[in-house]
């Protein structure tokens, strides 16, 4: 039997109103896209979104050529009302010859009930149900069906659904609604799926606040789930919630107390929040539970230095020198040894930062205030040079650079 797709049902796929023109078709083409994108799809469903968004270019492409023959490019009612009564007449006929198809099936099974009674043993039945949920997009709520279509032919029918939620009216693929059975409440892990799925839609929408809420729900359902938890922490994160981020924080990491990601996370937070003192015992937990990592001691470092712990924050600050230096870790490393009074230290860290990055004038500005607090003037000259090259900006380089060369002393001319 050949595919019946009437204008009525492609309008009603689009989720548009007549009168139309290509224009507003593309834009509901576009907007239906990125709902069913199969992308998007939650795991398992990839399926049917992708014969849903099929169905809806298919649909798409039907009403632009149509709107393109159309007298001004615009489609109108009248021309909708026809072409339904078009392919209402269409589908009546081919629901005449199924009709007598399905009497003869009939007619063949009284036979063979008659002569083979026990020959069909697994009974064959239906069951219809109201309400339903979308799980791609469970946020909609709980809808009702109004009414369930199906197009193509033979082995490549699809079944789409009508379901009127609280957001409206949506058309979505039959094969991702979850029928709801109200006698009895959900599995928890349906709803943390559920939950989890909403919030990964209000998130990439960069809507933080309200994937945090729908968060929450997921986590009343299951408090242990580790998922749940650290994506609530970076939604109250990015939402600029910080104390709920700091909870959310502490209770992933009672969860997952092994690894370093909460510890990780907690740092930052609590940086943000200003509790440096907090900050720096979880940059510690990290750096411990973590494999050795020279960007986890040097944020350690860089968090003693801030809370004036000298001792603690040099010997991080070495440790991430040994595992893998870095101009910002030698930096801070050559200021922790300039507070202790360690001019050789200092001097050793900033030369090792411009061999890392000869090109960085902070570093070879750096290197120059340590060389200038020696006896190395020439040595200082040559760096505060470099780094006036490379910041003819900077200030006070200028100041130090014209100070070394007065300093300099100077030979009396010979007799």
């Amino acid at each position: 039997m050949a595919q019946i797709l009437d204008i009525e049902q492609a309008i009603l796929l689009l989720e548009i109103e007549p009168p139309f023109g290509q224009r507003e078709v593309q834009l509901a083409r576009r907007r239906l896209a990125k709902i069913w994108h199969p992308d998007l799809a939650p795991p398992g469903k990839q399926y049917e979104h992708e014969r849903h968004l099929k169905a809806i270019n298919e649909a798409a492409d039907t009403l632009e050529r149509m709107a393109e023959d159309s007298r001004g490019g615009r489609v109108s009612r009248n021309a909708v009302k026809v072409s339904a009564q078009a392919a209402r007449r269409a589908r009546e006929e081919a629901g005449r010859r199924n009709y007598e198809a399905q009497e003869r099936e009939r007619a063949m099974a009284k036979d063979r009930a008659e002569n083979d009674p026990f020959g069909a043993q697994v009974p064959t039945h239906s069951v219809v149900h109201r309400y339903c949920r979308c799980l791609s997009y469970p946020e909609w709520g709980v809808g009702s069906v109004t009414g369930i279509y199906f197009t193509g032919d033979e082995d490549d029918v699809q079944q789409w659904a009508r379901v009127k939620f609280q957001v409206g009216v949506r058309t979505v693929p039959a094969g991702s609604l979850q029928f709801v059975d109200f006698s009895k409440p959900d599995p928890g892990a349906d709803r943390v799926q559920r939950f989890l799925t909403a919030a990964q839609h209000a998130m990439a929408e960069g809507k933080f606040e309200l994937a945090a809420q729908r968060l929450i729900y997921a986590r009343d359902a299951e408090p242990d789930n580790v998922p749940v938890l650290r994506l609530m922490t970076l939604a109250f994160w990015q939402g600029g919630n910080l104390p709920a981020a700091g909870r959310a924080v502490r209770d992933w990491a009672r969860v997952d107390r092994d690894r370093p990601a909460p510890h990780r996370y907690a740092s930052r937070i609590y940086e943000d929040m200003r509790a440096y003192d907090l900050a720096a015992e979880s940059a510690d937990r990290a750096a411990a539970r973590g494999a050795p990592d020279a960007s986890a001691y040097a944020r350690v470092g860089r968090l003693r230095l801030r809370l004036m712990q000298r001792e603690a924050a040099v010997t991080a600050l070495e440790q991430a020198r040994r595992l893998g230096p870095s101009v910002d870790a030698l930096l801070d490393l050559a200021l922790a040894h300039h507070l202790g009074g360690d001019i050789g230290g200092e001097v050793t860290a900033t030369e090792q930062a411009i061999h890392l990055d000869g090109e960085d004038p902070v570093a070879w500005a750096r290197h120059a205030h340590a060389l200038a607090r020696t006896d190395r003037v020439s040595d200082a000259i040559r760096a505060a040079g470099r780094a006036a090259e490379l910041a003819p900006d900077d200030a006070e380089v200028g100041a130090l650079l014209q100070r070394l060369r007065d300093a300099v002393p100077r030979a009396l001319p010979a007799a």
